[in-house]
């Protein structure tokens, strides 16, 4: 068997789930044995990341450290992080694992700049705004980054939380009027910077691919590369 890659998920499961359907979806694969060989932990009692960021709730480090243990004792030779805010702590755990890890937000990044755009609008969690995890290099590119305002950051979040608890038409209606804020302000391209947020825009995406930049979808593309040429 080739090489194996492992997800850390379960932040949240809905979103780990897509992160695997994604895999399935984008592999050149014409049989089951092509398919890439993949462990996945979604064990989801890994402390909320922006809890812990913003407001000092218990950190999530030892709980994601653990579940990385699992997957390279499960014969993982990469690992992929299914959740944004939680990069926050990726230098940290890239530290302590000892095999190839994946990062989604340059993976989100390299796609971003490729695209040709200058005006790029974000979508994620207040953590992951707050610490900037996209605008530091977005800005070093000298991109514009298009970000809500504080009113409209608590309907993403509200959003993002109505979805994990099973609200999901309630979600999509609050997240769109999120994203036409961002493109009101001259966003022409989205960054969807939480995985849960494709899985909330679904409807959106179909209706038009080309104004949205799928996290999650960024990171198995990068991991289906380091598949082929590892």
């Amino acid at each position: 068997m080739k090489n194996i890659i492992g997800i850390l998920g379960g932040m949240g499961p809905a979103a780990t789930a897509d992160m695997f359907q994604k895999f399935i979806q984008f592999t050149p694969a014409h049989c089951d044995q092509e398919h890439i060989p993949l462990v996945i932990s979604s064990i989801p009692d890994i402390p909320d990341r922006t809890t812990s960021i913003l407001h000092g709730g218990e950190s999530p480090l030892l709980a994601m450290e653990e579940r990385i243990y699992g997957l390279e004792n499960a014969g993982a030779k990469c690992i992929l992080i299914a959740c944004n805010t939680a990069h926050y702590w990726y230098d940290e755990l890239k530290e302590k694992c000892h095999v190839d890890m994946l990062n989604i937000i340059d993976s989100t990044i390299n796609e971003v700049l490729q695209m040709g755009k200058t005006k790029i609008g974000i979508l994620a969690t207040d953590a992951t705004l707050a610490t900037k995890l996209y605008q530091k290099t977005l800005e070093k590119y000298g991109l514009i980054c298009l970000l809500p305002n504080e009113e409209h950051q608590k309907s993403v979040m509200e959003s993002i939380y109505l979805y994990k608890s099973g609200e999901i038409q309630k979600a999509e209606e609050l997240m769109l009027i999120q994203r036409d804020e961002l493109i009101r302000h001259g966003a022409e391209v989205i960054i969807l910077g939480c995985t849960e947020i494709p899985l909330i825009l679904k409807n959106a995406m179909r209706e038009q691919p080309t104004l949205y930049e799928d996290s999650t979808a960024a990171l198995v593309r990068a991991a289906i590369h380091w598949y082929q040429t590892h």
